[in-house]
């Protein structure tokens, strides 16, 4: 599933097209592209929007110190990316309704990530989607120290400090125009 999508998927400018570079090399090496236990892995992760508002979703992450989108790793035995995605969404926001919103990848980035405790510093092969929820007022943090923030696009670009996030919302911004 990941291999296909990745496979039609067409980077936006050089850095991203490196990006995909990469993962497309991680994916044919052969091991388990989701595991943790390589300095490169592949994650999961989504926007979440609200179509009629036209405003997106942001959670305050702690250990990288910044408001990004919802996701993160796969766990034992998940293999689709947008299973991921949709799993972590609902947890991290408590949204039940979360789907699909748009056609296949909408952005891969590969980030670095921090060390923390016994884990070392590595990076994450990133791959973006777009999810929507018709019932925005349901979204709770599944932690104190995990604040949810609805946000219209040009709040949510104030507010991101990280360049391949405001990268991620303008091009959802534009989906969201379209629709």
């Amino acid at each position: 599933m990941l291999a296909d999508l990745v496979s039609a998927y067409r980077p936006a400018d050089p850095a991203e097209s490196a990006d995909v570079d990469r993962l497309r090399e991680l994916l044919t090496s052969g091991g388990d592209v989701w595991s943790r236990d390589t300095p490169l892995h592949v994650t999961a992760s989504a926007l979440i929007v609200h179509p009629p508002t036209a405003r997106v979703l942001l959670r305050w992450h702690a250990r990288q110190e910044s408001w990004l989108q919802v996701g993160g790793h796969g766990d034992p035995g998940e293999t689709d990316p947008v299973a991921v995605a949709l799993r972590e969404g609902e947890e991290e926001t408590g949204l039940a309704d979360l789907a699909r919103f748009g056609e296949g990848i909408v952005h891969v980035v590969v980030v670095p990530v921090k060390p923390k405790g016994d884990e070392p510093a590595h990076e994450h092969a990133d791959v973006r989607f777009v999810l929507s929820t018709g019932t925005p007022d349901a979204a709770r943090p599944e932690k104190p120290d995990a604040p949810l923030r609805w946000l219209t696009v040009a709040e949510a670009l104030d507010l991101a400090t990280e360049p391949n996030l405001r990268e991620t919302i303008s091009r959802v911004g534009r989906l969201l125009q379209a629709s």
